[in-house]
């Protein structure tokens, strides 16, 4: 079992910046790599960023790329997610989500996600 908690949203004026938390625990956290998705109204969920405990990084979403960066506190067991130049368009609920570890390629695959957390609300006003 892994558990996860996100903080950090709330509402940012376009060009802003903004840092996500995702708090994780549980016994089994070594076999998880942790994952950034969000959905957005009316749209589906869509990823965007995700790290191993090793520090590998998967390409980030194109939407993101040069914007956003994840990064991790394996002391804290914590995964953050830097938020610079924002846009109306990134207004979304984030949700951290933990992968399998062993299979990278499948990080950026929503279906391949076994737990996630309760989401964060961002909201980037024009």
């Amino acid at each position: 079992q892994v558990r996860l908690v996100e903080s950090g949203g709330g509402l940012v004026h376009t060009g802003g910046s903004q840092r996500l938390s995702c708090a994780a625990s549980g016994r089994s956290l070594s076999n998880y790599a942790i994952g950034w998705l969000r959905q957005a109204p009316g749209k589906e969920r869509e990823f965007v960023a995700a790290i191993g405990h090793d520090g590998h990084k998967t390409p980030y979403a194109e939407s993101v790329k040069d914007r956003f960066a994840v990064s991790s506190d394996n002391a804290k067991n914590t995964v953050y997610l830097q938020m610079n130049s924002l846009k109306p368009d990134d207004t979304a609920v984030y949700y951290c989500g933990a992968v399998r570890f062993v299979s990278p390629h499948s990080w950026d695959k929503i279906f391949k996600y076994d737990y996630w957390g309760q989401g964060t609300q961002v909201i980037v006003s024009s």
